[in-house]
């Protein structure tokens, strides 16, 4: 992306609200724009009785117009653990489900600040493990057919559920698809371990502020900020994880803990595919069908669906640092 094209995007950026005090204006304002007319798509909402019968949690079932894959994606969705749930993630759901050819299945996790860490966890931990444990809940004989997958925040959530279902002794996932995820509890320019964070952390999608606000709110108390289930790169044990692939976007202030999260994965002796999307924003997952990001994204998630691992080559130049 040249100067000048990034000198608009900074000059034209979303105008910044202070997520403490207008998450839920936001949360109404995705939803507005998810009801906006979609590709017709077939759907099925379902519900899952939570761990301690307390309450239910809302899974919406989305079936691609061809199915060309018997695996199943059970999909996390990103707001920073704030914002989003299954109706504003229905276009990006049922756009996932055309492009890959699977059924998809998106769990409407609790939502801090209402319900903090770890509630959302603890409700994606749930349903991964009935699934996990009996596939024919999701439609298919075998648990190795089904495959987490989150952006953002639910990338991170994906992420904790295998380190969470490993540390209580329960099956996991196979294979993982985090699309730039958050894996460290640091945004802080000044005090990030990521040249990212200060590169790309006070303009484009997202900024420094914006996601340090969102961990305040799912992480109330800062000394469980360091917490693997909150921080997953700070996870003293990654082995025995699932095939990993791991999506960054080149202008994204969360790149750099995405990337060294999937070198991690890497050297705990777990199979990991990193691809680096070139001139990405944070969160593209959501961009129309016929973005460049987009289409390139799921042409990585097709091959590794596919079975393939090899790693793109590393970056190079200045946004390598």
């Amino acid at each position: 992306m040249n100067r000048l094209l990034r000198a608009a995007l900074r000059l034209f950026a979303a105008p910044r609200v202070n997520m403490r005090e207008d998450y839920e204006r936001v949360r109404r304002f995705q939803r507005r724009l998810a009801a906006r007319p979609v590709p017709r798509y077939r759907a099925l909402d379902r519900q899952i009785v939570s761990g301690d019968g307390s309450h239910r949690i809302p899974v919406r079932v989305f079936a691609p117009r061809v199915q060309r894959r018997d695996d199943v994606i059970l999909f996390f969705h990103g707001g920073g653990w704030v914002t989003g749930d299954i109706e504003s993630y229905t276009p990006a759901c049922a756009t996932m489900a055309d492009l890959t050819g699977c059924v998809v299945a998106s769990v409407d996790y609790r939502l801090a600040p209402e319900h903090p860490f770890p509630a959302g966890l603890e409700d994606c931990a749930r349903v991964a493990r009935l699934l996990l444990e009996d596939p024919r809940r999701a439609g298919i004989r075998d648990a190795d057919r089904i495959v987490l997958m989150g952006d953002s925040a639910g990338g991170n959530l994906a992420a904790a559920v295998s380190l969470l279902l490993r540390e209580r002794g329960h099956r996991g996932a196979s294979r993982q698809i985090l699309l730039y995820p958050v894996t460290h509890w640091d945004h802080d320019p000044l005090t990030s371990p990521f040249a990212s964070v200060r590169n790309h952390g006070d303009d484009y999608r997202l900024t420094n502020t914006e996601v340090q606000d969102y961990l305040d709110l799912y992480v109330p108390d800062p000394d469980r900020r360091r917490d693997p289930l909150v921080a997953p790169l700070m996870a003293e044990d990654l082995s025995d994880q699932p095939a990993t692939l791991l999506i960054t976007a080149e202008l994204d202030l969360l790149r750099d803990e995405g990337e060294a999260y999937a070198r991690a994965l890497e050297e705990a002796g777990n199979a990991v595919r990193l691809h680096r999307v070139p001139g990405a924003l944070h969160g593209f997952i959501a961009l129309p069908r016929f973005s460049r990001s987009l289409r390139e994204a799921y042409g990585v998630i097709d091959a590794f669906l596919d079975g393939a691992l090899a790693d793109d080559p590393p970056p190079t130049g200045e946004e390598a640092t």
